[in-house]
């Protein structure tokens, strides 16, 4: 699945055509260059899921746990860690398999930690404004 996303306002379509094409898969991995947009494409999906908390990249804490209607959502930004152990030291086992929703940044960082059914998302800046977001269900 391929989506282009010509600005802000089409989020939110993106969005649930993105929740709608994971069907029950929670686990979001992100892949993009820093400012292609994946904490604001993550905005749109917890829009969607009913977060009720703020939510913003969780660069320094690596994760945020966000409250809303539809469940917990965990948000992570892995870009910041040097080594897999920082995120086993996290405990991520019970996040990623908690069953709720999370989205995950810069998953390159922890490759051999991302288990086996995901939603992997490659977000490609074509132009200031305009996204392509590729999409791939893995199971």
């Amino acid at each position: 699945m391929e989506l282009k996303v010509s600005g802000l306002d089409e989020l939110p379509e993106a969005a649930a055509q993105l929740l709608e094409h994971a069907g029950d898969h929670r686990i979001f991995l992100f892949y993009g260059e820093m400012g292609a947009g994946k904490t604001t494409l993550i905005k749109s999906l917890c829009t969607l899921l009913e977060v009720e908390d703020t939510v913003s990249s969780p660069t320094f804490s690596i994760v945020n746990e966000y409250s809303g209607n539809k469940g917990t959502v965990y948000h992570f930004d892995f870009y910041r860690i040097k080594t897999e152990s920082e995120a086993l030291d996290l405990g991520y086992e019970d996040y990623f398999y908690s069953g709720n929703y999370c989205f995950i940044e810069w998953p390159e960082k922890i490759p051999n930690l991302l288990p086996d059914e995901f939603v992997e998302l490659k977000l490609l800046q074509t132009s200031e404004n305009e996204r392509v977001i590729k999409v791939k269900v893995l199971n």
